[in-house]
């Protein structure tokens, strides 16, 4: 699988399983989910003390891809 590529190629894939579909996540908000504290900070010598501080930010982005994308909202598989 090539993680950067079109929803056309996702769906045009031999394997896609319609079922997954709302699972497809635009660049834009992979690249918000990772680029916040709670990655980003992973090498600083507080990382482990501060590591609560910088997880609101990291749960804050992923309820935003949740609303817009219910398959990564909690209770689904």
């Amino acid at each position: 699988m090539n993680l950067f590529r079109s929803e056309e190629h996702i769906r045009n894939w031999a394997r896609f399983d319609p079922a997954t579909a709302e699972g497809i996540i635009q660049l834009p908000a992979l690249v918000k989910l990772f680029s916040g504290d709670f990655f980003q900070k992973r090498l600083s010598m507080e990382y482990v003390s501060r590591n609560q501080d910088y997880l609101g930010s990291f749960v804050a982005a992923l309820i935003e891809i949740a609303k817009t994308r219910p398959f990564w909202g909690p209770g689904v598989n």
